[in-house]
């Protein structure tokens, strides 16, 4: 009988390939062209894909070294994106693309209010909005289960395809039903996944390599049943990626995120700066839920941050746990409040989000994601709040 304890929940994910998730790296490609050039560069960069056709338009500006980002060179990185990502087809080839630029600057009503730092007035959010941040025990980096593993399953996909002459395309989406018990993950249900292909393969080998794929990147033990694993579902997935269907940047806020086991604010991430707090707002929400999990003081963590645009501050804060935890909310959100600065200034800094470190958030999921202390990277994902909020509770 389904439950709150027991019961199925799906997630799905999409590969690099996808046609959003071409948008999105594009998008962010492009943003961190700009942070290379400018850390303090404010940009908000929308791409659309299609038939060999990209277009790119948005919002930018760039203080210094406005010369060394040319046309030409956004020219040069979207192929570059295309081509590594694997599409040399008729219908999406990276040296063939008809590429539009209607990027712009900033509206000066936007920058007031986001940018002017004085003794008097912070640095403002970019625009008003809610954003959510969410960890649990369910894996070992804090993610639910069924994004976890639908994203980990794409990401074999597009290993073996960049490492072997294979006949998968770059296109391709997954969805993983986990089963719970007792609230716990406890095996999968089902496995649904739908890969791009060359014409001349058949159903059953892109069956048996995607089901060979699947068991290395599932726990041992979990394989559906047969007739629940659906590869290819329809027949045949030979046309893909934007010439089989429109992409668009920001589509994918579920797969970028939790999988739908949190809410969402509804704001998207890729191809926006960091005074933009839908991204990275989001991202201090995820760190915050992550380090409190991490501590084993609860098992689940949403975290709710509200602003007001040009307002330094948050206008709310909503935190919740996973039921039965008897943890002080009220304790736990001024230990919060004390510990980090939650301003956006405040969380560029403590999170070092001026740095060109966005295009691999772009596709398998912006969080649980391992973090690197080389390249910056993924700083959201790091545990090192765990003693601090201990010694507070």
């Amino acid at each position: 009988m389904t439950s709150p304890e027991n019961h199925i929940f799906t997630s799905e994910s999409v590969s690099e390939g996808h046609p959003d998730k071409v948008c999105d790296q594009i998008s962010d490609g492009i943003l961190d062209l700009y942070l290379s050039a400018d850390e303090r560069s404010r940009v908000a960069c929308e791409t659309l894909a299609t038939t060999n056709r990209v277009i790119v338009s948005g919002e930018v500006n760039i203080n210094k070294n406005k010369d060394s980002v040319t046309n030409e060179k956004i020219d040069f990185l979207i192929r570059d994106i295309v081509k590594k990502i694997g599409y040399e087809q008729k219908g999406f080839h990276w040296e063939n693309l008809h590429i539009e630029n209607y990027l712009h600057q900033q509206s000066s009503d936007i920058a007031m209010g986001v940018d002017e730092v004085t003794d008097k007035k912070e640095q403002g959010a970019g625009d008003q909005g809610i954003m959510f941040g969410f960890a649990c025990s369910e894996t070992s980096n804090y993610m639910p289960a069924a994004i976890e593993y639908s994203h980990q399953i794409l990401k074999s996909l597009a290993q073996f395809r960049h490492q072997n002459n294979s006949f998968f395309g770059p296109d391709s989406k997954s969805q993983v039903s986990v089963i719970y018990e007792n609230s716990k993950p406890v095996g999968i249900d089902s496995i649904v996944v739908s890969t791009q292909h060359n014409d001349d393969v058949g159903n059953q080998e892109v069956r048996e390599k995607v089901k060979s794929l699947i068991s290395t990147s599932i726990p041992s033990g979990w394989m559906p049943q047969e007739k629940n694993i659906l590869i290819n579902p329809t027949g045949r997935f030979v046309v893909g990626g934007p010439d089989g269907d429109t992409g668009l940047t920001g589509r994918k806020i579920v797969v970028d995120t939790y999988g739908g086991a949190a809410p969402h604010g509804g704001g998207a991430f890729s191809g926006k700066d960091q005074s933009k707090v839908d991204r990275s707002a989001a991202y201090m929400a995820r760190y915050l839920a992550k380090n409190i999990v991490a501590s084993k003081i609860v098992d689940k963590c949403l975290i709710q941050l509200s602003y007001a645009i040009g307002v330094s501050r948050p206008v709310s804060i909503y935190l919740k746990t996973n039921k039965g935890s008897d943890i002080d909310i009220n304790k736990l959100i001024n230990t919060i409040n004390d510990i980090v600065d939650l301003s956006p200034a405040g969380i560029r800094k403590h999170l070092m989000l001026d740095n060109p470190i966005y295009f691999d958030t772009a596709s398998y999921g912006h969080f649980g994601r391992q973090p690197c202390e080389k390249t910056g990277k993924f700083t959201w994902e790091k545990i090192d709040l765990v003693e601090e909020i201990l010694s507070r509770l």
